[in-house]
């Protein structure tokens, strides 16, 4: 990697950016975006003792607990989002199979609120939102407070700074510069909280591509310490202009997670049976990822950032 680009193959990005026993951000949009591809790294290097932070995590997570790399769980939601549970998730925190795992409970806004102060150099956020609830009762992290000023009952918020925060976007440049339009949930505040961020994306391109389209930059490539171009990167997740989300795909894991032999065999099969994103994809075959591309363009109007 050379002094003026940031652009890595991503086993080599993950082996450099990516240790033992730190906290992960991940899965920061929500249901689309979903760095499937450096997540599928991080097992294969087996890399463990990790403190996973995200939203909804979708069955991303529900991997990393699978092959026994999570610790602990900062989430709102760890699951399958075409059929509810995650049974690795389950297994872990009713049994502790494959091993114990903590969990730390967050609404959705509530560890957007995390994010966001640790994003500003803030030690918590305030908020009325969790307040009455269980969450707010059994989170270690959530403090209740008289405000000064108002003398309303607030709950102070403990800030969040991963270690490691990951993000797919559709383009980015050498530099790291991302540009990423549809639904990003709150990635940008998940990256600029974090210690380091590494980019995957489906193409890496020209700066000029970028500077052309300002308002979708997503981060400045100042906040990204490896960029790697790994098209599908979010397969089975979607990734707006690119590719939908692969519902059989999730059903199918579903089915195969159930067991925790069967989660070891579909491990086997999709993560440590190949060896990168490619053979990844060639195993799913062409035909049913042909399927996923957009067939229903719907381009946004240009735009003028003249003077």
């Amino acid at each position: 990697m050379s002094a003026a680009s940031k652009v890595m193959n991503l086993d080599k990005a993950v082996a450099a950016l990516a240790r033992p026993g730190m906290s992960l951000a991940a899965c920061s949009a929500l249901e689309g975006f979903i760095p499937f591809a450096a997540t599928h790294e991080i097992i294969r290097q087996g890399i463990g003792g990790l403190t996973l932070i995200a939203p909804i995590s979708n069955i991303c997570f529900d991997q990393i607990i699978a092959a026994g790399l999570a610790e602990t769980v900062i989430a709102a939601w760890v699951g399958n989002v075409s059929s509810g549970i995650g049974y690795n998730f389950r297994r872990a925190v009713e049994e502790g199979i494959p091993r114990p795992l903590t969990v730390i409970d967050h609404s959705n806004f509530s560890i957007t609120l995390a994010l966001e102060a640790g994003a500003r150099g803030l030690p918590m956020a305030v908020s009325r939102s969790p307040l009455g609830s269980d969450i707010a009762r059994v989170n270690p992290h959530f403090k209740e407070f008289t405000c000064p000023h108002s003398g309303q009952k607030l709950l102070a918020i403990r800030a969040i700074n991963p270690d490691l925060t990951i993000l797919h976007a559709q383009k980015a440049d050498p530099a790291g510069n991302c540009l990423c339009w549809g639904a990003t949930g709150f990635s940008r505040v998940a990256a600029l909280a974090a210690k380091q961020v590494l980019v995957t994306c489906e193409e890496i391109v020209d700066p000029e591509v970028i500077r052309a389209d300002p308002d979708r930059t997503l981060i400045p490539g100042l906040a990204v310490s490896a960029v790697c171009e790994v098209p599908f990167g979010a397969h089975p997740a979607p990734v707006q202009g690119y590719y939908g989300l692969d519902g059989p795909y999730f059903l199918e894991y579903a089915a195969a997670t159930k067991t925790r032999e069967g989660a070891l065999t579909w491990l086997d099969k999709w993560v440590h049976g190949v060896e990168g994103r490619a053979a990844y994809m060639e195993m799913l075959g062409r035909e049913r990822w042909r399927e996923l591309l957009v067939k229903h363009p719907a381009p946004s109007a240009p735009v003028e950032y003249g003077w």
